[in-house]
């Protein structure tokens, strides 16, 4: 009797772990919901283009170097002008009525590194990461200034020492991204190209590469699809990230003079609307 009695006392022990874990899930579908309804209102705001999208940029040193400290205790605003220039330039093409479509500020550094992306790529470890990158941007993000539409947290390193950088992202929901640049005067505009990419990422882009060779897409993947003969492209399409040189070859561009913004891409940032 004893052992049976222990046994219940057991198994009655259970009934509130099942009790709080279906507790636990209720609130983060509750919380899921929330943002995601707080994160559909806020990218329809942002993507009707009636107002400058203000975006600000904050510094990080990614590997705590003195070389990354001293470059960033020189950056200045005019740094990422030639995106503004660049978003202006290709909205003229597709005959969007704001002048200045988009504004970059920089913002203060910041001295923790955001979480990095999950190892596991299930659904639930990317939803928890999402979850967890927000609100580091909502406690680290702080801005002496107009609130920011776009939050981008740029993370330096040395190129002595990191030679290859891990990938920049940049998430539509939450309107945030982290970019991983290097920390050189002369790498500036390639930074540029890869920023510019993660902040049309947030404002509905697609990627227009294979996501197993890097190599751009075609169509939509090259910026001069019709041309003839195909090869060498000139330019590169902007969320395909490089340009097409041959079948089998492909080059960065060197700056954002290089590159496009494909109709493809205007469309999924609302600069074309197709007529039904």
């Amino acid at each position: 009797r004893n052992s049976l009695n222990a046994h219940k006392r057991v198994k009655n022990s259970s009934k509130p772990s099942v009790s709080f874990r279906a507790v636990r899930i209720f609130i983060l579908l509750i919380i899921l919901f929330v943002v995601g309804m707080n994160s559909w209102l806020t990218k329809a705001e942002t993507t009707d283009w009636d107002e400058t999208l203000r975006v600000v940029v904050f510094p990080i040193n990614g590997d705590g170097s003195d070389s990354s400290a001293d470059y960033m205790s020189d950056l200045e605003r005019y740094v990422f002008k030639e995106i503004d220039s660049f978003i202006a330039e290709e909205a003229g093409c597709y005959d969007l009525a704001i002048q200045d479509p988009l504004t970059i500020m920089l913002g203060p550094e910041i001295d923790t590194l955001p979480p990095a992306p999950p190892e596991s790529g299930s659904m639930f470890s990317v939803i928890l990461w999402s979850l967890k990158m927000r609100y580091w941007a909502f406690c680290f993000g702080e801005y002496d200034g107009p609130k920011p539409d776009i939050r981008m947290f740029i993370v330096y390193f040395d190129p002595k020492t990191h030679k290859q950088l891990d990938n920049s992202l940049g998430l539509e929901k939450g309107l945030i991204g982290v970019v991983n640049a290097f920390a050189d005067n002369e790498m500036e505009e390639q930074n540029n190209v890869v920023l510019a990419h993660e902040i049309l990422h947030t404002l509905g882009a697609t990627d227009k590469y294979d996501l197993k060779t890097s190599y751009p897409l075609y169509p939509d993947g090259y910026a001069d699809p019709e041309q003839e003969p195909l090869f060498p492209q000139e330019y590169a399409e902007i969320m395909a990230g490089s340009i097409p040189v041959s079948k089998t070859e492909m080059s960065m561009p060197e700056s954002l003079m290089y590159t496009v913004i494909g109709p493809k891409t205007a469309r999924e940032i609302k600069w074309l609307v197709d007529a039904d």
